[in-house]
C-alpha cells in the first residue's frame, strides 16, 4: 500500500511539480524587480524627494541653509575649475609664443 510520501505517487509528483514552479515564478518575479533599473532609480528619487519633504516640514531654516551652502560650495567649484581651465589654456599659449 502506498502512502502519502511514496516518490511514485503522481499525485505526489504533480504537487511537487506545481511547488516548485510556484517558486520558479517568484524568483523570476523577484529577479526582474531587481533587474527593472528605471523602476528602482523611480523608487529612489521618490523616497528621496519625501525624506527631503519631511525634513524640510520639520526644520525649514535647517534645510534652507544646507541648500545655500550646497549652492554656494557648486558655484565655488565652477568657477576653480573655470579659473584653472583659463590658467591652462593662457598658459599654453604662452608658452607657445616664447
Amino acid at each position: 500500500m502506498t502512502g502519502p510520501t511514496d516518490p511514485d505517487d503522481p499525485a505526489q509528483i504533480q504537487a511537487e511539480i506545481e511547488a516548485t514552479r510556484a517558486q520558479l515564478g517568484r524568483t523570476v518575479d523577484e529577479l526582474s524587480a531587481r533587474l527593472d533599473v528605471p523602476a528602482r532609480t523611480r523608487e529612489k528619487v521618490a523616497r528621496a524627494k519625501d525624506t527631503a519633504v519631511e525634513t524640510y516640514r520639520e526644520s525649514p531654516p535647517v534645510v534652507i541653509s544646507a541648500g545655500l551652502a550646497l549652492a554656494g560650495l557648486v558655484l565655488g567649484l565652477v568657477i576653480l575649475r573655470k579659473r584653472r581651465a583659463t590658467r591652462r589654456t593662457s598658459g599654453a599659449t604662452t608658452r607657445r609664443k616664447r
